[in-house]
């Protein structure tokens, strides 16, 4: 597997970089287009490097100073027809699904700290999913609110600063996570007192037994091991890029579930299901970060290990 780097060079690092690049058995498809840039001034130089070393040559290109002065661009490469793409892969140790591209990782982070409308809508419906599956006690409605909340970014973009110490990083990213359950959960309690002002739910729903969602708002040692196994697997799924998993981090811990119910428990006034519902969401959040950080910090130290 490969990474293709692209990058626009002012004329007095063009050489040093080339040589860099050149010099390097995991690098490849070196070109170098002189005096094509505009902005800035200077050349183009495109490579592709083997994806278990594009790290630290994204790093050697980094230290000389053209991220401040022009512009280093990379992708991962889907698909590729060429000898010296397995030449590459020998010259780097280790295997490609264990590379991690931090430089792109760290970009994530830096996107899930923003905060977006889109982001807000979101996380609203799947509450509202959440609220409903209350209601009526559905567990695949749970499981589809799960899937639709997109919260876990945020979360997974906190471990990722705090694993490298961007401590302001880390904080936007968890002070926009609370921001917006603290909206969220509001707009969807103003909805339900809405709701049961006019008689269409009653307290009843809620309060009721309710076997197949009952467990949203009563956390125990499980919620807190889940949180724990889904925080690392999906912070491990985001750094390596492996979307698929994602899904399986979505529909095993209940934060946006939690959020539905302490919603509703807060417009039809049950203290029984607040109380349980800010647990289930404080240890699931406290669980996922524990893990997530952990999960960075190992993928950092036992990089050299793994390369060996």
């Amino acid at each position: 597997m490969l990474v293709h780097l692209r990058m626009t060079v002012p004329d007095d690092l063009s050489h040093t970089i080339e040589a860099l690049l050149v010099d390097d058995d995991r690098v490849t498809n070196v070109v170098v287009m002189r005096g094509v840039s505009v902005q800035p001034v200077g050349d183009a130089i495109e490579a592709d490097v083997a994806r278990e070393a594009a790290s630290d040559v994204i790093d050697a290109i980094t230290a000389t100073g053209l991220p401040e002065r022009g512009g280093l661009a990379f992708s991962d490469v889907d698909g590729s027809r060429f000898d010296a793409a397995s030449a590459v892969g020998r010259a780097a140790p280790g295997d490609p699904d264990d590379a991690v591209l931090w430089g792109a990782v760290i970009d994530r982070a830096r996107t899930s700290a923003r905060p977006s409308a889109t982001y807000f809508a979101f996380l609203v419906l799947a509450t509202i999913l959440a609220a409903i599956a209350v209601i009526t006690d559905s567990a695949v409605l749970v499981v589809g609110a799960m899937v639709v909340g997109p919260e876990f970014a945020s979360i997974a973009g906190a471990c990722v600063a705090l694993g490298f110490g961007h401590w302001r990083l880390a904080w936007d990213g968890l002070a926009r996570l609370v921001a917006a359950f603290v909206i969220v959960i509001a707009a969807v309690a103003l909805l339900a007192l809405v709701a049961g002002w006019s008689g269409f739910i009653t307290s009843e729903m809620v309060t009721r037994p309710r076997p197949l969602t009952g467990f949203i708002w009563h956390p125990d040692r499980w919620s807190f091991t889940v949180a724990l196994v889904a925080g690392a697997a999906g912070v491990l799924a985001m750094t390596t890029a492996k979307s698929a998993a994602m899904v399986g981090v979505f529909i095993s811990v209940t934060t946006v579930p939690a959020a539905g119910n302490l919603a509703l428990a807060l417009a039809l006034w049950a203290p029984d299901e607040i109380r349980g519902s800010i647990s289930q969401l404080a240890v699931n959040i406290a669980g996922m970060l524990v893990a997530g950080v952990t999960t960075v910090w190992l993928q950092r130290v036992l990089r050299p290990v793994v390369r060996a």
